[in-house]
């Protein structure tokens, strides 16, 4: 039993080995690098909050259409010398009260302010889609770039490690020919220097590959980026429509695609409107309002009377009858008192009513709407001006992006020509060498000028790709649509 728990064990061990190395193993490819960045990255989850924000204050502009409500109530205790309202005598008691109100107001116009208010709010949440579209944009925008980077950096290790491999079997082959004397000592050293050139080249690559890693796993906000891959995937170089286009083009294209050009309209747009609502200050502004009040005592009241048998009359006047005088008495009486009436009752015996209207007209504010308006007519002048600096931009990135990509393609096709040209130059060198017709110094030099070739022509490659991509990004062509 023992010999079986071990043995589960170690088959444990081992499949946790196999499935950590799976999960290791994931490779990204660039459509899940850009999601996942836009998941996750803070920026965009900023403006995905500043969005969420401009949606609530346009709930406030709609809730500015809606009458107010409110409704109070109150209940207090008075202790010590006070009018009792019963008798009318001054007592030392407690008495409670309570009341109870509703009040309620409407603005009916105030110059359309809420208008206004409601239509700025609109523009507010627009531009806050605009924001939130370009900053995706830009993520994506980096995404790329950096993933393309550890394309050619992948390439390029490859590039160097196949040139370090080339020349181990050149040094064990010198090693071999200096041994049998067909070649001098010299030559071997050249080579064997060559070779720790080449190792050197290598940890290099090796260096800038990881560190282009590290850079679009930060980007992600992966925190194992040692472990983060890309996909090996071979992003041939293809004729772009787009670039068959004219810059101007592409301008005017992207004149009506870009959300740069986007925002700054509705930055515009949102100044007009606090022109708008500044302007409205001068406007007269009618309410109108109602409310209702009732109130409850919880004090003994007059139930009826009764004779007052310790003092049961009283003299209210004197008449003259045979030549004397006769006083003129009455009964009194006095209160008999209950208990107070129930305060549902007496608030409907108690319960009132107030309606009306108010109008309100400015006169003097010691010239703070006039001011208002004047600040809003310069922010919306402002605004003006950052519109046509956004169009100079978005011109002057649009023939920078068209020159860039054209001048890719001609570095690109030049690269092409280089590689092919270094190439059957050192496959001559590598046939005179073993003839014994080069030493072993121009053998290196002409690899070193080949494999030089083949690291510019994967650099002018992917600069080409991204550069065409740019372009397409501004003729509003998604980054991620191939």
């Amino acid at each position: 039993m023992p010999k079986v728990k071990a043995q589960l064990f170690v088959l444990f061990v081992a499949c946790s080995g196999v499935f950590s190395s799976f999960a290791q193993a994931k490779k990204w490819t660039l459509l899940e690098c850009v999601n996942y960045a836009l998941e996750k990255n803070i920026s965009v989850q900023q403006s995905a909050l500043d969005l969420e924000t401009a949606k609530i204050e346009r709930s406030d502009a709609i809730g500015n259409y809606l009458p107010s409500i409110s409704a109070n109530a109150n209940h207090s205790w008075n202790i010590g010398l006070n009018q009792n309202i019963t008798t009318g005598l001054l007592e030392n008691q407690t008495t409670q009260f309570t009341s109870a109100g509703l009040n309620s107001s409407v603005t009916i116009f105030s110059g359309l302010s809420n208008l206004y208010r409601y239509r700025r709010a609109k523009l507010s949440e627009l531009a806050s889609q605009y924001r939130l579209s370009k900053m995706k944009d830009d993520i994506s925008l980096n995404v790329a770039n950096a993933y393309l980077q550890i394309l050619f950096n992948k390439e390029n290790l490859k590039i160097q490690q196949e040139q370090l491999n080339n020349n181990l079997k050149q040094e064990a082959r010198s090693k071999d020919l200096v041994e049998a004397g067909s070649i001098p000592r010299g030559d071997l050293l050249d080579i064997q220097a060559t070779v720790a050139t080449n190792r050197q080249t290598l940890a290099v690559a090796e260096n800038s590959l990881l560190i282009s890693k590290l850079s679009l796993a930060q980007l992600l906000q992966l925190e194992d980026f040692r472990n983060f891959d890309t996909v090996d995937a071979d992003y041939p170089v293809q004729n772009s429509a787009t670039m068959l286009e004219s810059p101007e083009t592409i301008y005017e294209k992207a004149k009506k695609e870009r959300v740069e050009i986007k925002i700054a309209q509705a930055n515009l747009d949102l100044a007009q409107r606090d022109i708008q609502i500044a302007k409205a200050a001068y406007s007269p502004t009618l309410q109108g309002f109602y409310s209702f009040n009732t109130r409850a005592a919880y004090t003994d009241r007059i139930v009826g009377f009764e004779p007052n048998t310790d003092n049961p009359t009283s003299v209210i006047g004197t008449v003259d009858v045979n030549g004397s005088t006769f006083n003129v008495l009455q009964p009194n009486f006095r209160p008999v008192l209950g208990g107070p009436r129930s305060v549902a009752d007496q608030f409907v015996e108690n319960k009132g009513h107030q309606f009306g209207l108010q109008l309100t007209i400015p006169i003097l504010n010691g010239f703070s709407s006039r001011n208002s308006v004047r600040r809003a007519k310069i922010a919306f002048q402002r605004a003006q001006t950052n519109l046509d600096q956004e169009n100079l931009t978005l011109e002057r990135n649009v023939f920078q992006a068209f020159t860039d990509a054209n001048a890719a393609l001609k570095t690109y096709e030049a690269a092409v020509t280089a590689v092919e040209a270094r190439g059957e130059a050192f496959k001559y060198a590598t046939e005179r060498f073993n003839v014994g017709l080069m030493n072993a110094f121009d053998l290196s030099q002409a690899q070193t000028l080949y494999v030089n070739a083949q690291a510019e022509l994967s650099r002018a490659k992917y600069d080409y790709i991204f550069k065409v991509k740019v372009v397409e990004f501004y003729f509003g062509i998604p980054i991620m649509q191939h």
